[in-house]
């Protein structure tokens, strides 16, 4: 069972929150007539936040009174804005209260505004290894969206990726700033071009890239929309400035130090009190210590590591008896097509549990049940459709029983598709996480059992004595889910519907897709990459004479060195930390003027192409069958749709000639065809 993920940093725009939890919410007042609805609006937010995502990693980010930078670069910035009610003004001071009463970490820096604070943590987080989830309802912020920064909107339930991005804007999200440039910002004050709205702007957009490739082409748009543009570029360079949030706001805090701290429950009470939410007030805990994520008690197990026949044999009559049972497998690898057996459990009940060890091999481990004949006298059941499995992420387990001559059937309930179903924008659906959501339990981690990093062993080698403990606990907690989770769901016909229909039965397509994998052809890769390698060689040379000294390509500093203090190119923008950016968009813009960052865009996408693709995807295939066996992944994509890992099949490239190169590397054996 795969229990691996990126630390999550929610990153919650205060700003945002104030304003429509303002609007959205009637006239509230408290007995002495003082307004409450924005307070009671950003806290309910708040609740509903821990209630969706379990992360220790959380700020909240809140404009800062004043002016900012923007203001300075135009006067005219947020002018027809009216001034902040002041019933919702004696409200903010409020609010910043219950945010730090509730142990979260709140920021407000002077001179610039919440976007600019949250842009910059999210670029830091990402250089830091995690994911991000910025939650707002202000469509500027759909410039930072990536593959490890999402939106979500709280009060449409809706979370915004790439895909979202695209579909909802019509461009791409490192073109929104673009995008916002030529449409403009009513509510800002940002002027954009005359004439000119989403639909147009898109429509250029994806004809000319950028609006550096508007311009250049802007003698060729006709009407009176292309007099517009002709006339204001000025003012769409102005308005592309106000639209692009700032990444380097110099800050105190780094993103891994933003962690929920204790919350001080009296001075909520105090709060709660005088502001007379009493529904706010039932749900504070009695103790004033207790940390804001604080789970449930968990009750009373009782684990059994099963070593010999009679106990094995008790257990499958209990198997036997069962309509339905959870079922796991505990294996040496990640890696469904190689994975062995090291150890089955089992729960018929909650709180009672076995784990079947069939292949720990550490030194003086004990003598265990054969493998070959648990398995034997599992097949029978584990093949009956008509006895209910349930299991969490069970495609996997199916695809291990698979490598043992064992069809797993009478899949019925999978707790990762039951908690993705129930809520997809919750950003993780393991075991951990959910569990830790839904029950208020503190799992076993699997590397609290077989350490981390360079130091995990395989399970095979991890002691009974924990490694029991460890694989029970894995099915009473799928038993338990299931049980928390499904009365949820059926009060919802829709969601029974989507889960019946379409996840479940998906399923067993996507396992023998999955284990047919797709076929390469090898020696085609083989030369690409010897062909690649040969034009980064000379696109080296190339770079080096352009420089005038040879240099580490692949060396962001060295290229900082290189273009910015030896050639003097314009810096167009800095890292974090100060120094000129070397990142791609800068280097495009930079190409058009100058040779050096052209040669270095051509280099780092070749280079790209050969160690992601034709130097790693031989290595991915099966020595065999020379076939890449993939992951699909039902529940991770907000919008439904699946993912691909390992490898991702679903960003093969087609842009370039080179990537549609590496396509045609995949084929379809003999006397078949790929559509």
């Amino acid at each position: 069972m795969a229990k691996n993920s990126k630390p999550l940093l929610i990153l919650v725009d205060g700003s945002s929150y104030l304003y429509r939890a303002f609007h959205a919410l009637p006239s509230l007042t408290n007995s002495k007539g003082a307004p409450t609805g924005a307070v009671l609006g950003v806290t309910n937010m708040l609740n509903r936040l821990f209630q969706d995502y379990q992360t220790r990693n959380i700020a909240i980010v809140f404009d800062a009174k004043g002016p900012t930078f923007r203001h300075e670069q135009y006067d005219q910035y947020k002018a027809n804005r009216p001034p902040m009610p002041d019933e919702l003004r004696s409200q903010i001071e409020q609010i910043h209260t219950i945010v730090r009463a509730l142990g979260l970490p709140l920021l407000s820096i002077p001179g610039v505004e919440a976007d600019d604070v949250i842009g910059t943590l999210a670029i830091q987080a990402r250089e830091a290894g995690m994911k991000i989830v910025v939650s707002t309802g202000d469509k500027d912020l759909a410039q930072l969206v990536n593959d490890d920064v999402k939106l979500e909107d709280t009060m449409k339930n809706s979370v915004m990726d790439t895909d979202a991005v695209l579909e909802k804007f019509g461009v791409r999200p490192d073109q929104i700033i673009d995008y916002l440039g030529l449409v403009g910002d009513t509510s800002d004050n940002i002027p954009g071009v005359p004439k000119v709205g989403p639909k147009t702007a898109s429509k250029w957009l994806n004809k000319y890239d950028t609006i550096d490739g508007l311009i250049e082409n802007a003698e060729a748009i006709k009407g009176k929309v292309g007099e517009s543009l002709r006339k204001h570029i000025d003012q769409l360079r102005l308005s592309q400035e106000l639209a692009t949030i700032k990444l380097d706001v110099p800050l105190d805090v780094k993103p891994e130090e933003l962690q929920v701290g204790t919350a001080d429950y009296g001075l909520l009470q105090t709060l709660y009190t005088e502001l007379e939410f009493k529904s706010l007030l039932r749900s504070l805990p009695e103790s004033e210590d207790v940390p804001v994520e604080a789970g449930v008690e968990v009750p009373e197990t009782r684990y059994e590591t099963v070593l010999t026949k009679k106990d094995f044999s008790a257990w499958m009559d209990k198997l036997k008896g069962a309509e339905k049972f959870a079922f796991d497998t505990e294996t040496t690898s990640l890696n469904y097509m190689k994975a062995e057996i090291v150890g089955v459990s089992f729960c018929v009940e909650t709180g009672v549990a076995a784990y079947v060890p069939v292949a720990h091999s550490y030194m003086d481990a004990p003598a265990q049940l054969d493998r070959d004949f648990v398995l034997g006298e599992l097949k029978p059941l584990l093949e009956d459709a008509h006895v209910a499995k349930i299991g969490h992420h069970l495609k996997y387990d199916a695809h291990v029983l698979r490598n043992y001559a064992i069809e797993l059937r009478g899949i019925e309930y999978d707790t990762m598709l039951e908690s993705y179903v129930l809520n997809s924008t919750a950003t993780r659906h393991d075991m951990d996480s959910v569990a830790k959501r839904y029950l208020g339990v503190e799992t076993i981690h699997y590397e609290d059992v077989a350490g981390k990093g360079a130091k995990q062993i395989t399970f095979d080698q991890v002691s009974l004595d924990t490694a029991g403990p460890y694989a029970a606990e894995d099915a009473d907690i799928t038993l338990r889910l299931h049980e928390e989770l499904w009365p949820r769901l059926e009060v919802v016909d829709e969601l029974v519907q989507i889960y019946e229909n379409i996840e479940r039965p998906l399923v067993p397509i996507l396992i023998d897709m999955e284990h047919n994998g797709v076929l390469l052809d090898i020696e085609m890769l083989n030369d690409l990459s010897v062909e690649f390698a040969s034009i980064m060689q000379k696109l080296e040379t190339e770079a080096f004479n352009a420089a005038g000294q040879e240099f580490n390509l692949g060396s962001p500093k060295q290229l900082q060195e290189i273009l910015f203090e030896k050639q003097g190119l314009p810096v167009i923008r800095k890292t974090p930390k100060g120094q000129p950016s070397t990142a791609e968009d800068v280097l495009v813009e930079l190409a058009l003027d100058y040779p050096l960052p052209q040669l270095i865009l051509d280099y780092r996408s070749l280079s790209k192409l050969k160690s992601t693709y034709t130097d790693k995807l031989p290595m991915q295939a099966d020595p065999d069958t020379n076939r890449v066996h993939t992951s699909y992944h039902q529940a991770v994509a907000a919008t439904g749709r699946l993912s691909s890992s390992n490898p991702n099949l679903q960003n093969i490239p087609i842009r370039s000639t080179q990537g549609r190169r590496i396509r045609q590397a995949f084929i379809a054996p003999k006397g078949y065809t790929l559509l």
